[in-house]
């Protein structure tokens, strides 16, 4: 069997120093999010697991997730084809095609058995004998099932892969299924999103490489170290939710003001993923930022949970059904019904005191 090099042999091979080596242990460290005390067991990691081999399929998508993967910035794409994994097979990206591709692919499943990562992007249409997607001439059910009988483990990569997404939505005319379905012997993690972020891919990766396991996984085998979170919880209009603040219209005054979306059909609260606090385009922005009500894409079956750009209920006690003149009013009334009950308590209190006074005087 073929021996893959590892992290340390590579960074020898271009001639970078142990100090270069030990500045990408640490960053890598920091970009999983591990404790310190972790960053030894990362480096034993690097310097002793040869190169993960990746394949990664396509099945009914559109390719973002691909050009998702390409533009992570942390690390660096040029970082993970050539130093973290080796991408062996990609019927998108490889220069080669055709049989010349699949044979590739059939060797490095036969020379890696049981240590390869199956990347799937995409769904699994099932309807028709599997017809409506085909690779070398095979249907995409059968191509998935045999690559994934000797993977250590699958990844789903992005909504499609994950829940369905848009060619799973009703009337779903090819029977598209997530690839959960399919695959139901393997370790599987799903990535979701439209696409998933960059650096949530690259995240899934290094985790595998580094520990030789899947991260920690919530009820719908997503990663919880990047799906724990509600959108909401960390959005920076949060406060203007909390106030009643609420955009009503794209071309408003409090558009521009960067009011909270809600009423827009923000799914925000009840969207679970990263992309408040990772953010999109190296860390520049994300939908919401932009002036856009999140779809939800993380969440199952988001395309048939519509319609888009209307919110998703009247929450009263959180004020979403009201707007800052109504705050301001409510704000006003609780003042003042709070300054007359310290008047009313203040006057009692004395009225006590009086009376407590003048029975002492009696008394003596």
């Amino acid at each position: 069997m073929a021996s893959k090099p590892t992290y340390a042999e590579i960074f020898r091979q271009r001639g970078l120093s142990r100090r270069d080596f030990l500045k990408f242990c640490s960053l890598t460290t920091a970009a999983l999010g591990l404790a310190p005390s972790l960053l030894p067991k990362v480096m034993h990691a690097m310097e002793t697991r040869p190169r993960t081999p990746v394949i990664w399929l396509h099945g009914l998508e559109c390719t973002c997730c691909t050009e998702s993967f390409i533009r992570s910035s942390h690390p660096i794409m040029a970082d993970i084809i050539f130093n973290m994994i080796s991408l062996d097979y990609d019927d998108t990206l490889s220069a080669a095609a055709g049989h010349q591709l699949e044979a590739v692919r059939h060797q490095i499943m036969e020379e890696y058995k049981g240590q390869y990562i199956l990347a799937c992007e995409g769904n699994v249409p099932t309807k028709d004998g599997g017809v409506y997607c085909l690779v070398g001439g095979d249907t995409y059910q059968n191509v998935l099932q045999e690559t994934a009988a000797g993977a250590a483990a699958v990844i789903a990569w992005g909504a499609c892969a994950s829940f369905g997404c848009v060619q799973n939505a009703d009337p779903n005319p090819t029977g598209a299924v997530p690839v959960s379905e399919i695959i139901t012997d393997r370790p599987l993690v799903n990535v979701p999103g439209c696409p998933p972020i960059a650096e949530v891919m690259t995240g899934i990766i290094t985790h595998f490489h580094t520990f030789g396991t899947l991260p920690e996984l919530d009820r719908m085998k997503r990663p919880k170290a990047f799906y724990g979170t509600r959108i909401h919880d960390k959005c920076y209009r949060r406060a203007f939710y909390d106030a009643g603040m609420f955009v009503t219209d794209f071309d408003d005054e409090s558009a521009r003001k960067g009011w909270c979306l809600y009423k827009m059909g923000c799914k925000g609260p009840t969207t679970y993923n990263s992309c408040s606090n990772i953010e999109w385009n190296n860390g520049v922005s994300f939908p919401i930022g932009s002036g856009h009500p999140c779809f939800g894409c993380a969440a199952p079956g988001f395309w048939d949970d519509g319609p888009f750009y209307s919110r998703l209920a009247d929450v009263s006690f959180l004020g979403t059904d009201m707007n800052a003149d109504k705050i301001g009013a409510v704000a006003v009334g609780a003042a003042a019904a709070g300054a007359a009950g310290h008047a009313a308590v203040t006057a009692v209190k004395k009225r006590k005191a009086g009376n407590g006074q003048q029975s002492e005087q009696k008394e003596g």
